[in-house]
């Protein structure tokens, strides 16, 4: 029996998981109508997700072709069954293989990508049952006025912290697309809710400035 390699191996699991993530997605809902007996039908449940799933269909199709270069195979299995990739995986990812030295795509990255999501996985775990237990104990202090600021800047903290260490290394390629949605969230506020699906649009602007400085010599 010829053995498997490990890239099979991790398609092999990582397509079982997915699986499983999308029966118990689909298990709370169903079982939830079994128990109460309360049936919506199939006309309410289409007219809420010709609402909201084209939108969602779209934002998976662009992170899926954002996002699974940037972490490598198993991790990209592991962060669409955990979630929250924008926000925490893929931030834990990049920085894991800058403090390593290691590039994206690479076998090295592939092993730090997985080990840098594994492990914001657990934490991420581990911090949300904390949470659940000491919510309220700690309620008066999450909803005071004087700690609010802090929370509301927690994610552009974050990724200010990342964009200082890529827009120092390439400041050039990084200027168009920082011009571009710096005017644009000016302009149009209310686009700061599609942040996945401007990503993409980053990366083009971005890779056709590239493409302008190469050919001028001024990269």
């Amino acid at each position: 029996m010829k053995k498997r390699s490990y890239e099979e191996m991790t398609h092999i699991y990582g397509r079982i998981w997915i699986l499983c993530a999308l029966g118990m997605i689909f298990a709370y809902p169903i079982i939830t109508c079994i128990y109460y007996g309360a049936w919506p039908g199939w006309k309410p449940v289409l007219q809420g997700l010709l609402g909201v799933a084209p939108i969602f269909w779209t934002v998976g199709l662009i992170e899926v072709l954002t996002f699974v270069p940037m972490l490598g195979t198993a991790s990209s299995y592991l962060a669409f069954v955990t979630g929250n990739l924008t926000n925490l995986k893929v931030p834990a990812a990049l920085t894991a293989m800058e403090n390593a030295k290691v590039k994206p795509g690479s076998e090295e990255g592939e092993v730090i990508s997985t080990i840098a999501v594994a492990t914001s996985s657990i934490v991420t775990t581990v911090i949300i049952a904390l949470g659940v237990a000491l919510l309220v104990p700690l309620t008066p202090i999450l909803n005071n006025p004087a700690v609010k600021p802090a929370f509301d800047n927690i994610l552009p903290s974050l990724f200010g912290g990342l964009a200082v260490v890529y827009v120092s290394k390439n400041w050039k390629i990084s200027v168009a697309p920082l011009v571009f949605m710096v005017v644009l969230f000016l302009l149009v506020p209310s686009l700061s809710g599609s942040v996945g699906v401007l990503v993409p649009v980053g990366a083009l602007i971005a890779i056709g400035s590239a493409r302008i400085l190469y050919k001028k010599g001024m990269l």
